[in-house]
């Protein structure tokens, strides 16, 4: 599968809807034509391009759907689509995946966010800056009313993303998003669940796979008429989040053809790799020297040096993986990391025996003899992690980037 083409932005000159905001809707008669004309209203007199909008009605049983049509018959921006099972991602799936538009949104039907955020939240998109869009009611500057069981819940969520997919955006399920429709044509079909995860799911393949997501800061008032069971909401999430995080481990999150043609930083051509790397290595060697002699009075030559070593080879590591053979994305990271440290104790290895050489040679050797030979045996140590790092820790990945796309 090809890369997805550079971001551009969508013409200003463009005729047909710019934007399609969804709104997915179950047995919603009291609040459906209220928070419809609210949101036509607002996208009528603010947004300054062509819209629709879409209601997904997931097989409603009250007067949902007959309200839906009685709008689509008045309201000329507005279109309706009704299926036959239940399921909010499955809403959107459909929804989104039937649309022409070049940006797909999408908002809860109780327009619990502030209206005010969506043009700021789709701007990113139409702009070609980034390829999707949340709302979150965690950032600094968001503005949030609501009770604090719901406000428990919606943190413990968000930390539990973090600390067990170890995932970067902070609100996963504020009901307030937008996608490119290039990207949504790619991620759709590797998005399983079609309930509530479906949102998480999106939005952890899309981050994986090193998609640009822009965060929204909102205001959002908690509708106290919500009709979500929590307690059943919270183990499908907790059975997506055990899912998803079987396949990280098992390296089969599906990502293939979600880059942008142009994220990834060139990673052919030895030449080019051994500057990039040389830069990288430059800039470890000096934290190296710093942080050994500010830890060498505290700890011992020994043990400042692992330390000083440990740290360094992280941190290198990241960069090379990103910089010196262009990937990006944290699937594999872990994985590059464990070979990363293991390469590691190679360095540690040769310093070690050099500084263990020094002083066996010379029991009080100046301070400066000392950094010098931990620097060439550093540079000696950089040589060898550079012929591993392309041979084994990165040659896998390597390969898929350099191969001509299929």
């Amino acid at each position: 599968m090809s890369e997805l083409p550079f971001r551009t932005p969508v013409s200003a000159h463009h005729h047909e809807p710019v934007l399609d905001v969804v709104v997915p809707v179950f047995n919603e008669e009291k609040d459906l034509e209220p928070s419809v004309r609210r949101l036509h209203a607002h996208l009528s007199e603010t947004f300054p391009y062509p819209f629709r909008i879409t209601v997904a009605d997931n097989a409603s049983t009250d007067a949902t759907p007959c309200i839906a049509a009685q709008l689509v018959a008045e309201l000329p921006e507005l279109t309706w689509l009704r299926l036959a099972e239940k399921g909010r991602g499955r809403a959107l799936h459909t929804a989104w995946s039937r649309s022409r538009a070049p940006v797909l949104a999408y908002v809860d039907v109780d327009l619990s966010t502030d209206l005010a955020a969506l043009l700021p939240l789709v701007a990113p998109l139409i702009s070609g800056h980034s390829d999707l869009a949340i709302g979150t009611r965690l950032a600094r500057g968001s503005q949030v009313v609501r009770g604090p069981k719901r406000e428990a819940i919606s943190r413990c969520y968000n930390a539990l993303l973090r600390s067990t997919l170890a995932v970067g955006f902070s609100d996963a399920q504020c009901g307030f998003k937008a996608v490119r429709r290039d990207v949504a044509e790619r991620l759709l079909p590797l998005v399983k669940d079609a309930g509530w995860f479906f949102d998480t799911e999106l939005l952890v393949i899309a981050e994986r796979a090193g998609l640009r997501i822009h965060e929204v800061p909102v205001d959002w008032v908690d509708d106290p008429d919500s009709r979500v069971d929590l307690v059943s909401t919270a183990l499908a999430d907790l059975r997506g989040i055990a899912r998803i995080g079987r396949e990280l481990a098992r390296g089969t999150l599906p990502t293939a053809g979600l880059r942008r043609t142009g994220d990834r930083s060139p990673s052919g051509g030895l030449a080019g790799q051994l500057l990039r790397f040389a830069a990288v290595g430059a800039v470890s060697s000096v934290g190296y020297v710093l942080l050994y002699v500010a830890l060498r009075p505290e700890t011992g030559g020994q043990a400042a040096n692992a330390l000083a070593l440990l740290v360094c080879a992280l941190a290198n590591t990241a960069a090379n993986r990103r910089l010196t053979f262009g990937l990006r994305g944290r699937t594999g990271a872990l994985r590059h990391q464990a070979q990363g440290l293991l390469v590691f104790t190679i360095g540690l290895a040769l310093t070690s025996g050099a500084l263990a050489l020094l002083h066996r040679a010379a029991s009080t050797p100046a301070r400066g003899t000392e950094v010098g030979v931990l620097v060439a045996a550093n540079l000696a140590a950089t040589l060898v992690r550079f012929l591993l790092f392309r041979a084994w820790v990165f040659r896998t990945a390597r390969r898929e980037a350099e191969a001509p796309a299929t």
